[in-house]
């Protein structure tokens, strides 16, 4: 099964730019799980974000994430594992997830 793992932490802590050992963190957890991985990155910061609703057949554009929170997506990794409880041990293992929180979301898959 394929999981998202998305990444929410204050923003504010890189303000000041990435931290070089953290940094080191995540690239052990991307060598460690490499062949889970499917795929991942990191965001760019929320004001340079776009939020696009269509009502009545009407796209509306504002700038910024959609709403007001304490931590934001800050990035995301697409990986393979046998189940949530699997994918869950995974997310645990991300440097973020002792800043902010870990969401593991199961990939929906059409036929």
């Amino acid at each position: 099964m394929q999981f998202l793992l998305l990444i929410y932490e204050p923003e504010q802590r890189f303000a000041n730019g990435f931290d070089p050992a953290e940094f080191a963190e995540y690239r052990a957890f991307g060598e460690k799980n490499a062949a889970a991985i499917k795929g991942g990155n990191a965001l760019q910061p929320t004001p340079t974000a776009k939020t696009v609703r269509v009502r009545n057949g009407k796209a509306m554009t504002t700038d910024g994430p959609f709403a007001e929170t304490k931590e934001q997506l800050g990035g995301y990794y697409l990986i393979e594992a046998k189940d949530i409880d699997e994918a869950a041990k995974m997310a645990a293992g991300i440097p973020g997830a002792r800043f902010g929180c870990i969401e593991v979301r199961p990939i929906m898959v059409f036929s």
